[in-house]
């Protein structure tokens, strides 16, 4: 009976090792929520054998439930009756098992019905069921909805919305994209108006809207007549009644099991949520930041799927009176995802923790506020963390969903024909994985992100304390190695930078976002070594393919590729 967590040594090594210490302590003020609720954490000792207790009973229902019925809900998918969507039977199954097990509300507070765990915590969960079903994520995943209205909601909104969330009665879906506006949301034209007595309605239509059948909407809708731009933008929630029409189920590549739907506003009553305005500039990018990480753990999870069946049938698929997993070609494949699955844990969990660190001091910061207290110290490390999590969700975005397309693929490969066909289940995660990269932000986009952060070299402080640091043995080639790829990275931002080209740097900039995050994840995987002495191997692997990789972009740089772009209309023709 599989267990994706604790028979899963890397997650394990990684639960072991992550030192939250000071975010659960923040999350459960002081431990002062134990005098209210009885099974609330009396220190951090408790705290993290909590977690651990939940994290097994999902990695139980993952591995021995979500995971036997995915071909069916992938098969099966989901329909629309009388204009509403019906899931698959087995995502029924499934959603009633994490309901009755209270796992649809990880990270709301108590007082909601919630478990008030760190979002690092909940992230290892979305992995683990991602890995037994992409498509079902889409559904558990989406508890970031309800933590947008906790966040930023009224009291009364979140007393209408959250203890439902928390049964499972509710799931949400956030609804965004239009027929004429996708990445681009500040042509979002959805109708949002005010009767005599001051309620508010939506009125238009939203495409390519996940989980669209949701009990409960997140409407990003045009609040404010004759604007045009993101300015006029306010965010909604309003139930999915049956004011609300699902005109038709996408029929996707992939994820079959999470409903993709266009639907239809017709007057739908809805509530403020926030500020006027804000709709777009604050809380849906607030909200597709939580998304973005959400989608990363998607494609970790799927990456680990991919890698335990290309693992699994190069050991029994027997060729020349061996098994294709003694051909060095096809081994050293399986090395390389092997090595690609840990570094890429080690980026998602390092940028959870940020995003984590992020979120309590900035409420942290609202509480010392309050109380009249001083709160300078902690509004700066609160900054300076945003700014960190700015650079490294929409890199690990980036990084995660990339390469799960990659394992994904080389994972059929090892299967050969046999892996095209629909009776393994790698077949199905090819189509799930290219997914991934696409929404919350193609990987285009989240290079755009992360160029900021990159250009202007925020973790400078960081590299150069980790140039510093003394490591032993062989780890001292390797961080050799990684004062090269900064040297290199270097030399190519002043490169880029001298050039004075907006369009240039905007092109370079895939280039510098890779090398920037080789450094990072190099440092990671580092420091990991000297705690566990297999990963050096992975270290080593990792750093070196780095190394060559950095001289890759640099040369694409320096002898500027990019300069064609002046040339596009003579080639593209």
């Amino acid at each position: 009976m599989p267990n994706f967590f604790s028979e899963n040594e890397d997650i394990l090594f990684h639960f072991e090792n992550i030192n939250i210490e000071e975010i659960v302590q923040i999350i459960e003020n002081d431990y002062k929520e134990s005098e209210i609720y009885n099974y609330a954490p009396t220190n951090y000792a408790d705290a993290l054998d909590n977690y651990k207790k939940i994290l097994e009973i999902v990695g139980d229902i993952a591995g021995n439930f979500i995971a036997p019925r995915a071909a069916d809900v992938d098969e099966q998918g989901n329909t629309v009756v009388n204009g509403k969507i019906n899931y698959a039977k087995g995502t029924q199954e499934n959603l009633k098992q994490l309901s009755d097990a209270e796992l649809m509300a990880v990270e709301f507070p108590r007082e909601y019905g919630g478990l008030n765990f760190p979002k690092t915590i909940y992230l290892i969960m979305v992995e683990m069921v991602a890995r037994a079903d992409a498509s079902l994520m889409n559904i558990f995943g989406l508890q970031d909805i309800a933590m947008t209205i906790n966040k930023f909601g009224d009291e009364e909104i979140k007393q209408k919305y959250l203890p439902k969330f928390s049964t499972g009665e509710y799931t949400g879906a956030m609804a965004l994209t239009e027929p004429d506006a996708g990445s681009d949301l500040q042509a979002v034209k959805l109708h949002a108006y005010q009767d005599d007595n001051g309620n508010w309605f939506l009125r238009g239509v939203k495409r390519f809207i996940t989980n669209g059948g949701g009990e409960v909407l997140l409407v990003l809708a045009r609040s404010e007549a004759g604007t045009k731009d993101g300015r006029g933008l306010s965010m909604f929630s309003c139930y999915g009644d049956d004011t609300v029409i699902v005109r038709r189920i996408e029929n996707k590549l992939g994820i079959h099991g999470s409903p993709t739907a266009e639907l239809q506003f017709n007057d739908t009553p809805a509530q403020l949520v926030g500020r006027r305005k804000f709709g777009l500039i604050k809380y849906v990018m607030d909200l597709m930041n939580s998304a973005r990480l959400g989608v990363s753990a998607q494609a970790l999870g799927i990456s680990q799927a991919a890698y335990d069946e290309a693992l699994k049938y190069a050991k029994a698929r027997e060729q020349f009176g061996q098994p294709i997993y003694n051909i060095p070609t096809v081994s050293n494949m399986l090395i390389d995802m092997r090595v690609t699955l840990e570094t890429n844990r080690s980026l998602f969990y390092a940028t959870s923790k940020w995003v984590d660190i992020r979120n309590q001091l900035e409420e942290k910061v609202e509480k010392l506020k309050e109380a009249g207290q001083p709160f300078t110290d902690d509004n700066i490390r609160f900054k300076q963390a945003s700014k960190t999590c700015d650079l490294l969700t929409p890199m690990t975005k980036y990084v995660l969903t990339e390469s799960s397309n990659k394992i994904a693929y080389d994972s059929l490969q090892i299967h050969g024909g046999a892996g095209y066909m629909k009776e393994f289940t790698v077949e199905r995660l090819v189509r799930d994985a290219r997914i991934t990269n696409i929404y919350e932000g193609t990987s285009q986009l989240q290079i755009v992100g992360a160029t900021g952060g990159t250009v202007n070299d925020i973790l400078a402080d960081h590299f150069d304390e980790k140039e510093k640091k003394s490591y032993k043995g062989a780890l001292a080639n390797l961080a050799n190695y990684l004062k090269d790829i900064r040297e290199l990275f270097l030399d190519s931002l002043k490169y880029v930078l001298d050039k004075h080209d907006s369009q240039f740097q905007e092109v370079a900039a895939k280039e510098l976002v890779e090398m920037y995050s080789f450094l990072y994840v190099g440092y990671l995987v580092l420091d990991e070594s000297e705690i566990n002495p297999r990963k050096k191997f992975i270290a080593n692997r990792y750093i070196t393919s780095s190394m060559a990789n950095a001289r890759k972009n640099i040369e694409s740089i320096k002898n500027e590729q990019f300069s064609d772009l002046l040339h596009a209309d003579e080639i593209l023709v």
